[in-house]
């Protein structure tokens, strides 16, 4: 959506796989690092980590009046010439900085030990320092910032393009989860909660930790999907039970998508998942992670308790337009006040 708000401005990025974007971006122009060059960066992206801060500051900017990034980690980083003023949308604090274990954990990076995470770690820091002003995609995000970054910022939820989820609501009886499979995602926490309480879950993402988390739910009554699509995730949300948040989130535009399309979530108490969910009108909240807790959720849950029409409603006043109008005002007092 922030590419969508200046259709002419173009595109940097560290690299840019046309199979994986479809048709958003046909006819902008897109520049890409050096990275893109690089062997196995579309699926061994990780990999790379050592690498982005130098890809992202070799960007030449010269010319411009303002630069609009969009990151959880490397693009704040960006140098702008003298006079250009940077506005940074920031959708995480870098999680290698706060929560390394469960950024790195169970996926083998033996590369990033933690004297390299210290480096990245020192550069994450000076990085932080040089947009001219950072808004949050939600409290938790401000928060993390003022802690380890040490600025206070604004907060601008991200949209929901609710135009995408007005189909008919068709809810069975399996609870869904969207999500990519990386470890702080806890999708090992849902499926071990799907076992205790013999509920039918659906998985839709892909990810470093499938292979394992494959393993762990034999015998379990999951489905693994894979990555689909818009449409199919759409019709996925319209079938779904719930959906269920079981990780911390930074944001949580997953439950919004649901109450878009008529459906409640399940999440864990912490995080973004507390500023997109409105408890008892589009979801509910288990309190602890643990399988148990979140597997007496899924056991007790009542569907018929949450009012679509309500849902749909709330999701509706994160609308894309309300989001392009209030970053672009941003972007041009930024460009006054120079």
């Amino acid at each position: 959506m922030l590419a969508a708000a200046f259709p002419e401005a173009p595109i940097y990025t560290a690299f840019y796989d046309e199979q994986k974007t479809g048709d958003w971006f046909v006819g902008r122009t897109i520049h890409r690092s050096w990275l893109s060059g690089m062997p196995g960066i579309r699926s061994h992206f990780r990999w790379y980590a050592p690498f982005y801060p130098n890809a992202f500051e070799r960007f030449d900017f010269s010319g411009y009046d303002a630069v609009l990034s969009s990151t959880s980690a490397w693009a704040k980083g960006v140098r702008v010439p003298p006079g250009c003023v940077h506005l940074c949308y920031l959708h995480s604090v870098s999680r290698f900085l706060f929560d390394y274990d469960a950024y790195v954990g169970g996926l083998g990076v033996g590369f990033l030990a933690r004297p390299l995470v210290a480096a990245l770690t020192r550069w994450d820091l000076r990085a932080a320092q040089r947009p001219t002003e950072i808004l949050a995609n939600s409290a938790t995000t401000a928060q993390r910032a003022l802690k380890y970054y040490g600025r206070t910022i604004e907060v601008l939820h991200p949209p929901v393009d609710t135009d995408r989820f007005a189909q008919r609501r068709d809810p069975g009886e399996a609870f869904l989860v969207v999500a990519r499979m990386l470890p702080y995602k806890r999708i090992d926490l849902a499926i071990d909660a799907a076992r205790i309480a013999g509920s039918p879950l659906r998985i839709v993402g892909d990810g470093p930790m499938r292979a394992a988390l494959e393993r762990r739910a034999q015998g379990a009554p999951v489905s693994f999907l894979g990555e689909l699509g818009d449409r199919a995730i759409a019709d996925e949300l319209a079938r779904a039970r719930a959906v269920i948040v079981p990780g911390v989130e930074d944001f949580g535009l997953m439950p919004l998508e649901a109450a878009a399309s008529g459906t409640p979530s399940i999440a864990y108490r912490a995080g973004g998942a507390t500023e997109s969910i409105v408890e008892g009108l589009t979801g509910t909240f288990f309190d602890r992670p643990e399988a148990k807790d979140l597997a007496a959720t899924l056991k007790n849950f009542d569907a018929d308790a949450f009012d679509e029409k309500k849902m749909r409603a709330h999701a509706a006043g994160f609308s894309n337009r309300a989001f392009v109008e209030k970053i672009r005002a941003h972007l041009t007092a930024l460009v006054d006040a120079r």
